[in-house]
């Protein structure tokens, strides 16, 4: 049987992350509701907790009483990378001394992505991996172009320009996810955003001092994407998310499950903290095979995975290119995604900077493992609904950020059975 029912995913964890990190240097409590409390998260929490700022937790809302002087630290910063680069712009403009470390995968994540633009404020960095040395310096604003769509390196840039003397522009060609600057202006902070032949362009004057406020999270559309992928591919499925975010630079894969031929209704629309939320409606149907490419790939890069199962459903070839990033995340996700699928049956190849995959393909019964990659977890054990005979290894780190998941799926299971 399929799987059915309503799901609430956890908050949005782009959202969390930055609602933690401007709570703990905002003058005043900042209140947040349905925050995602994944390992990934809380290690952002934990962070503005060690800069000297105050954390009161309760079943329903998270209080962050934020701090104007951020104490000297050594930080952890776990495996979230958005955690170790927005940090850095945070503290590159401040009066101490700071360490900045993570785990074994986070050690192998390049900074320099960062590090490099920050300097040309003024940071005084070292390192190029993992554990970064931060000097605080007076920073002076500059305009700097994004080489690749990156939220994260924009997000530490504007940061950095919110304790820089004067403006800080960056220009980015090709749009990445913008939650920094949608939640800015909750925060008190003046945000300009202008569209040139160049692309589009994100100015803060500094310095400037965040006030706290209210935020309340969607839920997290990366997060509500394993189940559109459940019922997509499933048989007799029928899922609903609730209030998830959509904001547009995070639909990219919604709009791919359309072209793809799925059943996607969305209903319930409205808005939270200057972003849409809706209920998202996912039904099991025949797919067919597309490239995805170009600017669509900033929008789902995290999503990848799941277009790779997806296309193991689908009639005909499935080619992802533009997705070299993902070689530089939790794992390299091409070539992990490509092995754990091949093992299952799979028709699929790795490519430099994507993969093509034949479909349709059965699944076969096999023993896989996640690589310690929360995303790659997660899209087996989606696969694992295709043949209860997959196994998948190592599914504790669903933790890092939908620490719910298997509840949740047993929840459909169940309804579908019913």
């Amino acid at each position: 049987m399929g799987l059915k029912g309503k799901v609430r995913v956890p908050g949005d964890k782009s959202m969390t992350h930055r609602a933690f990190l401007f709570g703990g240097i905002a003058n005043g409590t900042t209140t947040i509701s349905n925050a995602l409390e994944g390992a990934d998260c809380l290690a952002s929490l934990k962070a503005v907790e060690a800069l000297g700022a105050k954390i009161e937790r309760s079943e329903k809302m998270i209080q962050i009483t934020g701090t104007t002087a951020l104490n000297e630290a050594q930080i952890d910063c776990g495996n979230s990378g958005t955690t170790i680069r927005l940090l850095s712009g945070i503290l590159a403009g401040s009066e101490a001394a700071y360490e900045l470390t993570g785990d074994d995968s986070l050690k192998k994540r390049p900074m320099d992505r960062v590090t490099i633009p920050l300097s040309q404020l003024g940071a005084k960095i070292e390192g190029n991996y993992a554990p970064l040395r931060i000097q605080g310096q007076p920073l002076v604003g500059t305009t700097y172009t994004l080489p690749v769509a990156s939220a994260q390196v924009k997000s530490a840039v504007l940061l950095a320009g919110l304790f820089a003397t004067g403006e800080t522009t960056v220009i980015e060609p090709i749009l990445s996810r913008d939650h920094t600057e949608r939640m800015l202006p909750q925060f008190g902070v003046d945000v300009t955003i202008d569209d040139f032949e160049d692309g589009r362009h994100i100015r803060v004057e500094g310095p400037v001092q965040l006030t706290a406020t209210t935020v309340d999270i969607p839920g997290d559309p990366s997060s509500a994407a394993f189940w559109w992928t459940a019922a997509a591919i499933g048989e007799d499925s029928v899922i609903t998310t609730e209030r998830v975010l959509m904001n547009p630079t995070r639909i990219g894969f919604l709009q791919v499950l359309r072209q793809m031929g799925a059943s996607v209704k969305i209903s319930n629309r409205q808005e939270v903290a200057g972003e849409e939320v809706a209920d998202v409606t996912v039904e099991s149907t025949s797919l067919q095979a597309m490239t995805i490419e170009g600017e669509q790939i900033p929008s789902l890069i995290d999503e990848i995975p799941l277009l790779a199962l997806l296309a193991t459903q689908a009639e005909g070839k499935t080619i992802i290119r533009d997705a070299a990033e993902l070689r530089v995340k939790e794992t390299d996700r091409i070539e992990t995604v490509v092995a754990s699928l091949r093992r299952l049956g799979a028709s699929i190849e790795a490519t430099a900077d994507g993969m093509t995959i034949e479909g349709p393909t059965s699944l076969k019964g096999a023993e896989v493992d996640s690589a310690g990659d929360h995303r790659l977890a997660m899209m087996l054990t989606i696969a694992k609904t295709l043949n209860e005979e997959i196994q998948v290894n190592g599914n504790e780190v669903v933790e890092v950020s939908y620490p719910t998941f298997y509840d949740d799926l047993k929840k459909l299971q169940d309804n579908g059975n019913g």
